[in-house]
């Protein structure tokens, strides 16, 4: 009798953990760092840890059609900023953790 109850808890307790692991993931769980849509945050650019390298920001910049990128750093935001030209204009590029490039209007 003792090994059918413990049998019987045994089943119970590895089904429960079985269900446990197979739920939804929470939205914050699922949204991705860097946007993938295409489309720039109408809150851009947005503060927060910044796993792009200077290297990588640049080229970021470079393949989204700015030129002569200068002056590029890392603030204390997360933010990378520099100085770079895009359709004859000059000013103020951003680029934040989410992938979102702004230039200052």
């Amino acid at each position: 009798m003792k090994k059918l109850a413990f049998g019987l808890a045994f089943v119970c307790l590895t089904a429960t953990a079985g269900l446990a692991q197979s739920e939804t993931p929470k939205t914050s769980q699922t949204t991705p760092a860097v946007s993938t849509s295409g489309e720039t945050n109408p809150g851009a650019p947005v503060a927060g840890k910044n796993s792009f390298t200077e290297s990588q920001a640049k080229s970021r910049m470079e393949e989204a059609g700015y030129q002569d990128v200068s002056g590029l750093k890392l603030d204390d935001q997360g933010v990378w900023r520099a100085t770079a030209s895009k359709d004859g204009k000059q000013g103020n590029v951003s680029l934040d953790f989410q992938g979102n490039i702004v230039m200052a209007k």
